[in-house]
């Protein structure tokens, strides 16, 4: 028992039980700190998204500036080339994705009368058991309850609507000032930290870079690819809004593991409503793109992974969403890579001492 308690594995049990442990008392007080949650996501959520952009934008910035381009003008030319994208996908794509809105909503209720009949064929299937029945029935229901309290809640909150709207204009603001800056930033930052640290604060950072940097910037562009493929798999097959469907499968497909299915999501229950064949050839689309994505694109693109078991990325996905819905998501696996890489840093910090 003794040599038991010795061994690597006991110690190892003893940290996931004190983890559990933390995170049960982190659900038990959620409740009360909820108000304080909301305040202050409120608040840093711009200077978060800022740090974020700023983060991903930074290496480019860094390239002109060692090019003899002071920062700020680096600063400004990015800002204008973003610009002129944002322009010219707002007068080319903007259009199409407005027409393809406006024709959903035309059709939403032809949709809708399918779905129904579609339901109703099910539901007077005497081949199905009427405890079957009975549950698409609830599920029916409840769902038209659900989207009946979401429009009625967004409406009634136009006020927040329109304060989000003015957060998300102070945020290339805050990403400018932090991109020029970044220098004043850091060593703003490594004066308060002790001068016989400051080569292991430096070391830890730049793990932490090497962790995220290439995850985040390669995720993103993944992203794009996916969509653009899912784009021309949807043109192909003659899906209706193939590009409103295809923006759903590039925003989630950001989520590791969880988001290609989600993203897939709005596509396939579409097709549900025009026949099994269209739904078919949808999931024949979104296998090809995750087949690319898996063996060509995310291989070439984001490079070598962070060496995170699958079940441990679930895992974190699940606490992420509980904890923060689907911004939790966005973020979970990118917070938990750097809380491991200063998780193993400590570590060996204390192995090191004790060696001493």
């Amino acid at each position: 028992m003794f040599r038991f308690a010795q061994s690597r594995l006991f110690t190892i049990l003893v940290y996931v039980i004190l983890g559990l442990l933390a995170l049960y008392l982190l659900i038990l007080v959620r409740p009360l700190l909820a108000s304080v949650f909301r305040f202050l996501k409120s608040v840093s959520a711009p200077f978060f998204v800022a740090m974020i952009i700023a983060y991903v934008l930074n290496p480019v910035v860094g390239l002109l500036h060692g090019r003899k381009v002071p920062r700020t003008a680096a600063v400004l030319l990015i800002y204008a080339v973003f610009i002129c994208s944002c322009v010219v996908i707002f007068v080319n794509v903007t259009p199409m994705v407005v027409g393809q809105v406006q024709e959903l909503n035309e059709h939403v209720p032809e949709m809708t009368m399918k779905a129904q009949s579609l339901v109703h064929h099910f539901n007077h299937n005497e081949m199905l058991p009427e405890s079957v029945r009975s549950g698409i029935n609830r599920s029916v229901a409840g769902i038209e309850k659900q989207i009946s309290e979401r429009v009625a809640a967004f409406m009634h909150n136009i006020g927040a609507v329109v304060n989000v709207f003015f957060l998300a204009m102070i945020v290339p603001f805050l990403a400018f000032y932090m991109l020029k800056d970044m220098d004043v930033f850091e060593r703003a930052i490594f004066k308060y930290v002790p001068r016989a640290r400051r080569q292991g604060v430096v070391r830890l950072l730049k793990d932490i870079d090497e962790a995220l940097g290439s995850y985040i910037r390669g995720q993103l562009l993944v992203s794009v690819c996916v969509g653009v493929s899912a784009y021309i798999g949807y043109l192909l097959i003659g899906m209706p809004y193939p590009l409103l469907m295809a923006l759903f499968v590039a925003l989630f497909d950001i989520i590791p593991y969880l988001g290609p299915f989600l993203g897939a999501l709005p596509a396939m229950v579409m097709a549900l409503t025009i026949s099994w064949k269209m739904a078919l050839l949808v999931a024949v689309v979104n296998t090809l793109c995750q087949f690319l994505e898996s063996n060509i694109i995310s291989p070439q693109v984001v490079g070598r992974s962070m060496h995170l078991h699958p079940m441990t990325i679930i895992f974190v996905l699940l606490v992420g969403g509980e904890l923060a819905g689907i911004v939790g998501l966005l973020l979970a696996v990118p917070v938990y890579a750097a809380l491991k890489v200063i998780a193993q840093h400590v570590s060996a910090y204390y192995i090191r001492r004790k060696t001493v």
